[in-house]
């Protein structure tokens, strides 16, 4: 029997695997040690369990278990390899490349780094969301120090040329940092074969709990370091002070394992489904697909239903399907999509995009009834609308396409 609302909004968060839920239980109870206490058991069994988990992460990157380092979450570790590395070089060079679509986490880190006399080049997307490598290459100055580019969008689920990118920054003495929070655990990530230097994910992202997550530090070839952003104590190899969160390490690590086993599988059956739902709602007429059809996450599909505003369609669903506009940490906000609009979207289309997520719990029969749902939502809105009325009289409304 279908349970509603059916949850299409995994971009934003997953719910935490059972079998996750059951491996962290103990650390809150009987294990319940801190993992920096070395003179008795209890500290000595939560040391244990954190090694454990950051073996079984690393496992899932294919890194040495030294180069993970915790955190409470995607957004720190993105803000410690940023100005971490801005602080490591600084005195001497200060230029960092990012990219318009990056998520809110980067751009305004960078935007604050800029105030502290950091030189920051923002560059555009081109209309499939993809980044253009010539410009990335005539970009680089002397006084660059970071490379910043997601390896997947947290919107479009378009996914970024990665080893080229790599390859661009390993050629010209650059570090290279990717914010990978939405790509693992659900396609293969390789900091060796992708030539990554930092990256930043979070457990609530792979059916693990919220709370922390993990900044990716290489060290060899070349060998890596930031300065910290939080003091106290050293942990983390002394660039990430604070009591770590046992339990949460146990269940992101039994998360990373279960994704490693089982995510070619998992990544068949979801793709099915979100192409199932993509081809259903793109016979809708006026309605288009943001971001390039090939290079993009399995299961993120990015639709503009012309004449519909979104927050209207997501009303008209809301106790029937969890969907987004975008990103969970913007979804407060009245304006377009950044993303969509570095796309070249017209403001209007912006407006009437969803975002839907599907993940490791979404069945067949909810991906029906969503489609039954969004057409007929789309259809009633459409009823009550001089402009679309206008748009089937041939009026021209001004309305930029993508």
């Amino acid at each position: 029997m279908l349970k509603l609302p059916v949850y299409l909004d995994y971009n934003a968060t997953t719910p935490v695997d059972p079998r996750v839920l059951e491996a962290m239980l103990p650390y809150f109870t009987e294990h319940f040690g801190n993992a920096a206490s070395r003179s008795h058991s209890f500290g000595w069994e939560a040391e244990e369990a954190v090694n454990y988990g950051r073996g079984q992460i690393a496992k899932l990157i294919n890194s040495d278990p030294k180069e993970i380092i915790f955190t409470s979450g995607a957004t720190e570790a993105d803000n410690l390899a940023i100005k971490g590395v801005f602080e490591l070089f600084a005195g001497r060079d200060n230029h960092i490349i990012t990219c318009v679509a990056e998520h809110k986490a980067v751009l305004d880190t960078c935007k604050h780094l800029e105030k502290l006399g950091c030189e920051i080049t923002c560059l555009p997307v081109q209309q499939d969301g993809l980044i253009d490598l010539k410009e990335l290459e005539a970009a680089i100055k002397q006084n660059t120090i970071l490379i910043a580019i997601m390896y997947a969008n947290n919107e479009t689920g378009v996914i970024q040329p990665i080893k080229e990118i790599s390859a661009i920054a390993k050629k010209n003495g650059i570090l290279f940092f990717t914010d990978a929070t939405q790509a693992i655990g659900k396609i293969a990530v390789d900091v060796i074969r992708d030539g990554i230097d930092l990256m930043a994910f979070s457990a609530h992202k792979l059916y693990g709990p919220k709370g922390v997550g993990a900044l990716y530090v290489r060290r060899k070839n070349p060998r890596v370091r930031v300065i910290a952003q939080m003091d106290g104590g050293g942990h983390e190899r002394g660039m990430r002070s604070g009591t770590l969160n046992v339990p949460g390490i146990v269940g992101f690590g039994e998360a990373c394992e279960m994704c490693r086993l089982n995510m070619e599988e998992d990544t068949k059956r979801i793709k099915a489904l979100r192409d199932k739902l993509e081809i259903a709602l793109l016979k809708i007429e006026e309605s288009y697909l943001n971001g390039n059809k090939e290079h993009r996450l399995p299961h993120v599909t990015n639709i503009s239903f012309g004449y519909a505003e979104s927050e209207a369609l997501m009303l008209g669903c809301n106790k029937t399907i969890a969907i987004s506009s975008g990103a969970a940490c913007t979804s407060a906000s009245l304006e377009p999509s950044h993303v969509l609009k570095a796309l070249g979207i017209g403001d209007a289309l912006a407006r009437s995009s969803l975002r839907f997520s599907l993940g490791r719990f979404t069945t067949e029969e909810e991906i029906d009834f969503t489609i039954e749902q969004v057409i007929n939502t789309v259809n009633s809105l459409r009823e009550l609308s001089p402009l679309w009325e206008m748009h089937k009289e041939g009026i021209d409304l001004n309305i930029a396409e993508p």
